[in-house]
């Protein structure tokens, strides 16, 4: 780790990793290196079977103002296709273990869009949130118009995508696009104890509740049921389930292995 990556990897636990924005200069932008390197360290995750959880933060003021302008300004349509920075935010949400965003001061655009790809994001009170890119000429392109208009309704989604405001924690929260707010400048901290709690829990549970909840929202409700029940049906051929319920009824806390 030096000084000048964009992209700070710390391991406050053994099975906890967190990956820091680190572009202080331009607000954290998201440049084609950061995407990168973010999606290269969530692959990296998703293989490491003692890692549990992930969180993505940026710094205290900003998590990440958009994407990096200067890539874009004067890019054709056919770059534009063959950069397919699309790609990078799919490998984040495609890993198969707990992501949480920690998200303080401005996440704008491409930031957004960013934390949304985790599967609960944190904010400060402070934060403030929106995809501007309308104001740019264009639209938000990297799943953040069928991401929000999924969490928020078409009604709220098309307000906020066709004037390009910005909306605050609390109304994050409110609107469904955050899971809880923490007092500004603790929401890295409230993450990270949160990570703490999934990370204590059979990690082949919270694997498949993050498949089929993801499946399960685009699917009719009786296909999602029966992905529901076949998930259910799986945990009796592990270890862990032996083991939590063992666990209950002696009235101990479990070790979950993975297993």
């Amino acid at each position: 780790m030096t000084a000048t990556d964009v992209l700070l990897v710390e391991h406050p636990s053994d099975d906890i990793v967190l990956l820091r924005l680190n572009r202080p200069q331009v607000r954290n932008a998201l440049n084609l290196d950061v995407r990168i390197r973010l999606a290269d360290e969530i692959a990296r995750c998703s293989a490491d079977p003692q890692i549990r959880c992930v969180v993505i933060t940026g710094s205290d003021t900003v998590f990440a103002a958009g994407a990096d302008i200067t890539e874009m300004a004067e890019a054709g349509p056919v770059e534009v296709m063959a950069r397919n920075v699309q790609q990078y935010y799919r490998a984040i949400m495609d890993c198969p273990k707990p992501v949480i965003a920690a998200v303080e001061g401005f996440a704008l655009g491409g930031g957004l869009e960013l934390a949304l790809c985790a599967d609960i994001i944190i904010a400060g009170d402070g934060a403030k949130m929106g995809l501007p890119e309308v104001k740019l000429g264009i639209l938000a392109g990297g799943g953040g118009t069928q991401k929000l208009a999924r969490l928020v309704g078409k009604q709220r989604a098309m307000l906020l995508l066709m004037t390009g405001r910005m909306f605050g924690a609390a109304e994050a929260l409110a609107m469904g696009v955050a899971a809880d707010v923490a007092p500004s400048g603790q929401a890295l901290s409230r993450a990270l104890e949160l990570a703490k709690e999934i990370a204590a829990m059979p990690p082949i549970s919270i694997a498949q509740i993050k498949e089929i909840v993801n499946a399960g929202l685009n699917a009719p409700l009786e296909t999602a049921l029966m992905l529901e029940r076949k998930a259910f049906q799986l945990q009796f051929a592990t270890r862990d389930q032996k083991e939590g319920m063992k666990a209950f009824l002696e009235k101990r806390k479990p070790a979950y292995e993975g297993k």
